[in-house]
C-alpha cells in the first residue's frame, strides 16, 4: 500500500517549531517512500482561530519546501481539505450518527453544572470522569430531548473496565486502564466534531497510512484505536515525536523568543539552517553527518532513528549552523540578502559587495552585521589602551610614532588598492625594523576604532578610500598625542 501521511494544523497562528517538526517528518516519511504528503486544515476550534493563519501555514510550508501533493488548493479526490468545509458537508455527523446506531456512541444532554460535579480518584488522581448517565436514557427519552432543542453532545461509549493496548512504532506496545480514557465527546453542542474524532474520520477517508504527531497525544491513542475498531477501519501506524524542550529542559514556549518558525526567519536565520536543524530535533542519521538540503533528507530519513528522549532546542547550535550555510552561500544571494542590514549601519558611498564579501564567513544571522560593520560609517569612541598589544609589541608611544611615519608615506601614495597599501607598509617596517603586524596594529586601530574587524588595515582603507582613511590616521595621532 502507498504510504500516505497528512499534516494537520490548527490556523490559530505561527507555526510552532513542534508542528514545524510534525510537518518535516510528515513529508520525509512520505517521500522517502515515494508517497504522498496531505495539507489538511483542522478549524474545527472556531474560538482559537486567528485570521490570517492558514496563510501563515501556506507560506511556512512553501519556504521550507514542504509543498504538499494533496491541500485545500490541490484537491486529490478525497476533499474537502478543510475541516470547517466537511462539518458543512455532514461527513462527521454522518459518522456520528452511525456509531449511535451501532451503540458505540450516545447522546448525553447533561449541563455544564452537572459535569462539574463528576470527579473521580484515578491512580491517586482527582479527575473529571463522565459516569454515562445519558448511556441509559431510553430511546424515547432521547428523542423528545432532542425534539425540544435542549443543548448536547455525542459521546463515544468506552468500557469502563479493562485496558486498551496499542502499538507505537517508536514506543512499541503501549496499554492504558479504560477507567482513565473517560467517554471523550465525538460531536460539540455546536455540532462541530472535537478534533479527537475529526482526525479518525478524516484520516480514515483520506486513506492516510502512518499517522505522526507529538507524544503528547500517546494517551489519546486508545480512544482513537477505539474509534477504529468501532467502525471496522484499519488501523495506521502510529509516530509518536519525542518533546523539544528548551536548554533548561522545559517545554519550549513562546517566551523563548524562538519558537516558532516566522520568529526564526525574522532573526535572520536561513530557511535551509532551520529545516536542516528541526530535522535533527529527535532525529538521528546512520552517520556523523549534521548538513542536508531537503533532497537528502528525503533520501536519508529512517523513521526508525527518531529518538523517544526529548530533543534540546540548541539556539547556539542553530546559530552556528545558520554561520555555516551562510559561508557556503552564493555571493550574490547573500549579498542581495545583506544588503537591508548593510545599509542599516552605513550611509556613506562605499563599496558595500565587497563590505558584504569581508562579513559573510564571519557572521552567524544577518542582524550580526550592523553592529560588525558600523564603523565604517564612523569611528566609534575607544581608548588608547586599544593600541597595546603584546603579539604584536605595540604600545600607545610606539603607535602614536608609526602612524605619525606612515601619514606622509601613505599622503604621497596614489594607488589605495590592499595590495599596493600592504606592500608599502611592509617596505616601511622593514625599513624600520617593525614586523608587518607591529605596523598594522596601530593603522587598524585608527582607521576602525574596533578591538576585532572583519578586514585588516590595508583592506578597510581600499574600502573608505584615501581621504578619509588619512583623516582617521590624524585623528588617531591627535588622540594619543593628547592622551
Amino acid at each position: 500500500m502507498k504510504i500516505r501521511t497528512r499534516y494537520a494544523p490548527s490556523p490559530t497562528g505561527r507555526m510552532h517549531v513542534g508542528n514545524l517538526r510534525t510537518a518535516l517528518y510528515a513529508y520525509l516519511i512520505a517521500k522517502h517512500e515515494g508517497g504522498d504528503y496531505i495539507l489538511r486544515i483542522e478549524d474545527t476550534d472556531q474560538v482559537r482561530e486567528m485570521e490570517g493563519a492558514v496563510d501563515i501555514i501556506n507560506r511556512t510550508l512553501a519556504d521550507t519546501g514542504l509543498i504538499p501533493d494533496e491541500s485545500p488548493e490541490k484537491d486529490g479526490g478525497v476533499g474537502p481539505y478543510v475541516q470547517s468545509e466537511r462539518v458543512k458537508a455532514g461527513i462527521y455527523d454522518k459518522y456520528a450518527k452511525e456509531l449511535i446506531d451501532r451503540g458505540e456512541a450516545y447522546y448525553c444532554f447533561c449541563t455544564p453544572e452537572r459535569l462539574a460535579t463528576l470527579t473521580q480518584n484515578v491512580g491517586g488522581k482527582e479527575i473529571n470522569v463522565y459516569d454515562k448517565h445519558c448511556l441509559h436514557l431510553s430511546k424515547e427519552e432521547v428523542e423528545e430531548k432532542l425534539a425540544a432543542g435542549l443543548p448536547h453532545v455525542v459521546r463515544q461509549n468506552t468500557p469502563s473496565e479493562g485496558t486498551t493496548s496499542f502499538h507505537d512504532e517508536l514506543y512499541g506496545d503501549i496499554s492504558v486502564d479504560n477507567a482513565e480514557l473517560d467517554d471523550m465527546i465525538l460531536i460539540k453542542s455546536d455540532g462541530y466534531p472535537t478534533y479527537n474524532f475529526a482526525n479518525v474520520v478524516d484520516d480514515h477517508l483520506m486513506g492516510i497510512t502512518h499517522v505522526v504527531r507529538g507524544n503528547e497525544y500517546i494517551s489519546s491513542t486508545p480512544k482513537y484505536n477505539r474509534l477504529y475498531e468501532a467502525f471496522g477501519w484499519e488501523i495506521p501506524k502510529y509516530i509518536h515525536c519525542p518533546l523539544i524542550t528548551d536548554e533548561d529542559h522545559k517545554k519550549l514556549s513562546k517566551r523563548s523568543g524562538h519558537s516558532s518558525y516566522e520568529d526564526l526567519i525574522e532573526q535572520g536565520f536561513l530557511s535551509e539552517a532551520v529545516v536542516n536543524f528541526i530535522a535533527l530535533l529527535g532525529w538521528s542519521p546512520d552517520s556523523n553527518e549534521e548538513f542536508f538540503s531537503l533532497e537528502e533528507l528525503v533520501r536519508e530519513f529512517d523513521y526508525k532513528r527518531i529518538g523517544t528522549s526529548p530533543a534540546v532546542f540548541d539556539f547556539t547550535k542553530l546559530r552556528w549552523m545558520n554561520g555555516e550555510y551562510l559561508k557556503k552561500m552564493d555571493p550574490d544571494r547573500f549579498y542581495q540578502e545583506a544588503l537591508p542590514y548593510l545599509r542599516e549601519a552605513i550611509t556613506k558611498d562605499l563599496d558595500l559587495r565587497h563590505i558584504a564579501e569581508l562579513v559573510r564567513t564571519r557572521i552567524e544571522v544577518y542582524p550580526d552585521i550592523p553592529d560588525m560593520v558600523s564603523f565604517f560609517e564612523a569611528v566609534p569612541a575607544y581608548d588608547t589602551a586599544m593600541y597595546t598589544n603584546k603579539k604584536s609589541k605595540t604600545n600607545p608611544e610606539v603607535a602614536l610614532k608609526i602612524l605619525e611615519e606612515v601619514l606622509d608615506i601613505l599622503s604621497a601614495q596614489d594607488d589605495f588598492s590592499n595590495d599596493a597599501l600592504f606592500e608599502t607598509l611592509k617596505a616601511y617596517g622593514k625599513d624600520k625594523g617593525y614586523k608587518v603586524g607591529t605596523v598594522m596594529w596601530p593603522i587598524r586601530t585608527a582607521v576602525s576604532g574596533r578591538q576585532t574587524t572583519p578586514a585588516g588595515a590595508t583592506e578597510i582603507m581600499e574600502i573608505l578610500g584615501k581621504e578619509e582613511s588619512l583623516a582617521r590616521i590624524r585623528a588617531g595621532i591627535e588622540k594619543l598625542a593628547n592622551a
